[in-house]
């Protein structure tokens, strides 16, 4: 039992480790017009985790950087297809 709890307190302190900071950057095709990317924006804002957000009309592109302990790409791809705005993460 003590080995146990001595297990779990030393993986609480390591598992703040494991996050790390990432930066996806997902298609979205189905901006149309200027004021498609306020939505995305608020979108992929609204995810946990996510701490910045960029949308460019032009490219139709969102660059999201987000803790991947607390997010993931499906979630992200999810938020903006929620939204209306289906994408993927590009190669």
């Amino acid at each position: 039992m003590k080995r146990l709890f001595v297990f779990l307190a030393v993986s609480a302190l390591v598992v703040p480790a494991w996050a790390a900071t990432r930066t996806v950057t997902l298609s979205v095709p189905g901006m149309t017009c200027s004021a498609c990317p306020i939505t995305v924006k608020k979108a992929l804002s609204k995810v946990e985790g996510v701490s910045k957000v960029e949308v460019g009309y032009e490219k139709r592109q969102a660059v999201v950087t987000f803790d991947d302990a607390k997010a993931s790409v499906e979630q992200l791809t999810r938020a903006t297809t929620d939204a209306g705005y289906p994408s993927s993460a590009r190669k």
